[in-house]
């Protein structure tokens, strides 16, 4: 089984203020944990820049020239978009180059090229919403993968998983209306941005969400994961899996206060190889979101990806 990992040096370029929690210091913690001689049989290749037109696959055109607008022409300069979000003169091309990657991915496990991907991109994206950017997010990335491997490859099923500790409104409110996209998040409620209870199904049911309470740790991540997602996931069978890969659910990360460790996310990846050994021919992406704590994010995407390799 073939891994394979995007990368980019653009996305240590994408700016934000000091002391914003998300740095490129993140992706250089992840850098270093690579280094490990167990990562070096990892396929790594540089993800090239999508086209703007790619953007469209999940985002009205108006939405793309609003974030266009925002990107600051002198070095060094860095505007505020809304609350906690920012771009820099690199982070357009940085969050182009990110949606590249993960298009380069789901086109080279559509093809049987590979069996699984990661994308070590920045900036996040499962909370931009159709027309809003918010939450560290410019355009939803995953979403645009999703779509991509719709599109191109005529996917009928496209499951996105999400087990970034913040909900990925983003990606929800994106195929809220949509059958053919089962959306499946596990995340702290309540916390930022608000949404994801238990309720929002999504107008045709294809929407699981499985909140969990501030302070709990493995066990009721896992058994959320048992009782919601993997049963959502065999009853819609999908083509590929997408995974929202946030690693903030670490008991390390400052953000929220769900107590995961490292050995979690290599759990819950091998259950989502599981189910698509049995239905999607191994296809698997992963998209890095949030996690905030360099040695927490460092530790669980690290097992992330080995999980990945091991197939």
């Amino acid at each position: 089984m073939t891994t394979r990992l995007y990368e980019n040096a653009v996305f240590l370029e994408h700016e934000t203020p000091a002391g914003h929690p998300e740095r490129a210091d993140r992706l250089r913690s992840l850098n270093i944990a690579l280094e490990h001689p167990n990562f070096a049989p990892l396929e790594r290749v540089e993800a090239k820049i999508a086209n703007e037109d790619a953007v469209l696959l999940a985002h009205p055109e108006e939405h793309l020239f609003a974030v266009m607008r925002q990107i600051p022409e002198e070095e060094g300069e860095i505007n505020q978009i809304e609350a906690d979000t920012y771009a820099s003169p690199k982070s357009l091309q940085a969050v182009l180059t990110a949606i590249g990657g993960a298009m380069a991915a789901v086109d080279a496990v559509m093809t049987g090229e590979i069996s699984n991907a990661f994308v070590a991109g920045r900036p996040p994206g499962h909370h931009a919403e159709k027309s809003k950017a918010m939450g560290f997010c410019l355009f939803n990335t995953v979403a645009i993968a999703a779509r991509h491997a719709q599109k191109k490859y005529g996917a009928e099923r496209v499951a996105i998983v999400d087990w970034d500790v913040h909900h990925g409104n983003g990606t929800q409110d994106i195929f809220w209306d949509d059958p053919s996209v089962l959306f499946c998040s596990t995340h702290q409620m309540p916390l930022y941005p608000g949404t994801g209870a238990r309720d929002e199904t999504g107008s045709k049911n294809n929407v699981v969400n499985a909140p969990l309470s501030p302070n709990v740790g493995s066990d009721h991540f896992r058994e959320a994961f048992k009782s919601r997602v993997l049963p959502a996931l065999h009853d819609f069978a999908p083509d590929i899996i997408l995974i929202s890969a946030g690693f903030d659910a670490h008991h390390r990360d400052p953000l929220a206060q769900i107590n995961l460790v490292g050995e979690d996310f290599d759990w819950a990846t091998g259950r989502l190889m599981e189910v698509a050994d049995r239905f999607a021919h191994n296809r698997v992406v992963s998209i890095l979101e949030g996690g905030y704590d360099l040695e927490g994010l460092a530790e669980s995407a690290g097992l992330h990806i080995l999980r990945l390799m091991k197939g």
